[in-house]
C-alpha cells in the first residue's frame, strides 16, 4: 500500500548524495547508484561481460542464445529488445521523431540526431588512439579502428569477400541477387542502395556538391575530389611498389596495381568482358542496356559519358581548350590536337 501511495502521489523520498538525484524506491535508488561506484554484479556465464542490472544481463545473453521474442507484424522481422523493434516499426510509419534544430533533418534514432548535431557544432570528441583522426560517434570511431586493425567482420557467404560495415555487406549481396530495389524516377535505371540511386539522380540534376577550394572544379564524389585535390598538392604518399609511380589514394594504389597483376575483377554478365574498374563495367554495361544518361539540354542529345557530353557542348558554346603552342591553332578536343600536332611538327620541324 506504501509503494501504491508513493506511486500516486508522485513522491521522489529517497535522494542519492552524490548527484541529488531522487526515486521512489530504496531499490531503484541502489540501481543508480552503480553508476558512480561502477559495481556491475550481474556476470554473463559465456563471455563474463558485466551488467549493473539483472534486466540488461537478460537482453545481452540473447547475442549468445539466438533468441528474438519480438516480432514485428508487418514483415515478420524478429529483434532482441521492444525497443529494437520499436524503433525497426518507424521504417513501416515513416515516423522520424528526432529532429536537428538547425537543418531540420529528421532521425528515426535519438543517438543519430546526437551523432548528426556535431556536425554543427563541429565537436569530435572520440579520438583514435592510433592516429590522429577524431570521431564524432562511438561507432564510427568503432569502425576508423578497422582500419588499424583489418577487421573486416562482415563476411558474404557467396564469395567470401569481407566488410567493415553490415550495412555495406548489404548492398553488395545484391549483386549476387539481383536486387535493385531503388528506382529513379526520372528514367529506368534502378539501385542496390538508396546511396547509390542518391549519387545517379546527379545525373539528371547536375548536382556536383564537392568543389575544389583551389580551382574550384566541382564533383559528385567525394573520394573524386580528394584524389584531384592531390594534383594541386602534389602529395602523392602511396608509391608502387613494381613500378615508379606513386599515388593519391589507398583506392588509387589498388586500381593502378592491377596494371602489374593482370587482376580485372568486374565482368559483364551479358559478354563476359572484363575490367580492371568498377566505373568502366558500368559504363560498358550501358552498350547492352542503351541506357545514355546524359542529355544535352540544348538539342537533347543523349551520350553514354559524361565527358562525351562536355566536349559535345562545346559544339554550342563555341569553347576550344586545346591550343596548338606552334600555330596557336584551337580545338574542342585533346585527341584533334594530338593529330594536328603531327602535321603541324612536319611543316614546322
Amino acid at each position: 500500500m506504501k509503494r501504491q501511495q508513493v506511486i500516486d502521489t508522485g513522491e521522489r523520498p529517497y535522494l542519492c548524495d552524490v548527484c541529488n538525484k531522487t526515486f521512489s524506491t530504496t531499490n531503484t535508488l541502489k540501481v543508480h547508484q552503480r553508476v558512480h561506484t561502477g559495481e556491475r554484479p550481474f556476470r554473463c556465464d559465456v563471455c563474463d561481460k558485466t551488467f549493473s542490472r539483472t534486466n540488461r544481463l537478460k537482453v545481452h545473453q540473447r547475442v549468445h542464445t539466438g533468441e528474438r521474442p519480438f516480432r514485428c507484424e508487418v514483415c515478420d522481422k524478429t529483434f532482441s529488445t521492444t525497443n529494437k523493434l520499436k524503433v525497426h516499426q518507424r521504417v513501416h510509419t515513416g515516423e522520424r521523431p528526432y529532429r536537428c534544430d538547425v537543418c531540420n533533418k529528421a532521425f528515426t534514432i535519438k543517438g543519430i540526431l546526437n551523432a548528426h548535431r556535431r556536425i554543427h557544432t563541429g565537436d569530435r570528441p572520440y579520438p583514435c588512439d592510433l592516429c590522429d583522426k577524431t570521431c564524432g560517434s562511438k561507432w564510427e570511431l568503432k569502425v576508423h579502428q578497422r582500419v588499424h586493425t583489418g577487421e573486416r567482420p562482415y563476411r558474404c557467404d557467396v564469395c567470401n569477400k569481407a566488410f567493415t560495415i553490415k550495412r555495406i555487406l548489404n548492398v553488395h549481396q545484391r549483386v549476387h541477387t539481383g536486387d535493385h530495389p531503388y528506382p529513379c524516377h526520372l528514367c529506368d535505371k534502378t539501385c542496390g542502395s538508396k546511396w547509390e540511386l542518391k549519387v545517379h539522380q546527379r545525373v539528371h540534376t547536375g548536382e556536383r556538391p564537392y568543389r575544389c577550394g583551389v580551382c574550384n572544379k566541382a564533383f559528385t564524389l567525394k573520394g573524386n575530389l580528394n584524389v584531384h585535390l592531390s594534383i594541386h598538392t602534389g602529395d602523392r604518399p602511396y608509391p608502387c611498389d613494381l613500378c615508379d609511380k606513386t599515388c593519391g589514394t589507398k583506392c588509387e594504389l589498388k586500381v593502378h596495381q592491377r596494371v602489374h597483376t593482370g587482376e580485372r575483377p568486374y565482368c559483364c554478365d551479358v559478354c563476359n568482358k572484363t575490367f580492371m574498374k568498377l566505373y568502366s563495367l558500368k559504363v560498358h554495361q550501358r552498350v547492352h542496356t542503351g541506357e545514355r544518361p546524359y542529355i544535352c539540354d540544348v538539342c537533347n542529345k543523349t551520350f553514354r559519358i559524361s565527358q562525351h557530353l562536355k566536349v559535345h557542348q562545346r559544339v554550342h558554346t563555341g569553347e576550344r581548350p586545346y591550343r596548338c603552342d606552334v600555330c596557336s591553332k584551337t580545338f574542342s578536343r585533346k585527341n584533334d590536337l594530338q593529330r594536328h600536332l603531327l602535321s603541324c611538327c612536319i611543316q614546322h620541324p
